[in-house]
Parts: structure tokens; sequence; C-alpha cells
């Protein structure tokens, strides 16, 4: 399948290295427009979400993201960012002092009908 965009911003997470994704993109039409987040060899031995926090691809890192490529948030953009910023810090601290995730984390679920 051929995706083309002439202006959208392309934000993915990818389960590998983001360079490559950046070398099969480099001559085409609105590379810089392409955002890409990988692995960055950043491992330990720690949870798995942790991991992802690390390399950050967690879910808070990548709302970051995509709130940074979102001028009609206006200035909550920076409010929403900062209450992110806190949560990987409360995450950071729990981790190190209990060396495992967040209960919320641990503990979550998917929403809905199952």
């Amino acid at each position: 399948m051929t995706t083309r965009t002439l202006s959208p911003e392309l934000l993915r997470r990818m389960d590998a290295y983001p360079w490559l994704i950046h070398r099969l993109t480099y001559r085409r039409a609105n590379h810089p427009n392409i955002h890409v987040r990988g692995y960055k060899e950043e491992g330990t031995i720690t949870t798995a979400f942790d991991m992802t926090v690390l390399n950050d691809m967690d879910r808070f890192h990548l709302a970051m993201d995509a709130m940074d490529r979102l001028p009609q948030l206006g200035d909550a953009r920076v409010y929403w960012k900062q209450q992110l910023q806190e949560k990987l810090v409360e995450h950071r601290q729990y981790i190190a002092a209990n060396g495992q995730d967040l209960p919320e984390i641990r503990n979550w679920q998917w929403g809905g009908k199952r």
C-alpha cells in the first residue's frame, strides 16, 4: 500500500531502529514531516514499560511528541505536557523504590467489550 502525504505530519512508533526508516525515506517528498521513534539501545534489566520509557516510546512521550505537532492546541499544550512530564517523574521514582511499574500501568486493561 502506498501512502502519499504532502503536508501532514507522520509520527510512528516502531519496534525496530528508527534510522532504518529515515534511510528508506531520506530522498522522498515531505521527508521533514516524518518522525519515527524506535529503540536506542538503552536497554537494561527493568520492566517492559520502563524499557519503552527509556527509549521515549511510551504513551507519555508519544503524546508529548504529537502535541508538539498540533499547533491548534495553543497554550493548553504547555499544561498537558507538564502533566505528562510529572507522570514520568512519578514513574521513575516509583520504579526506583519498588522495582515494578506504577499500579495504573501494571494493572491497566483494555476497556470496552471483549
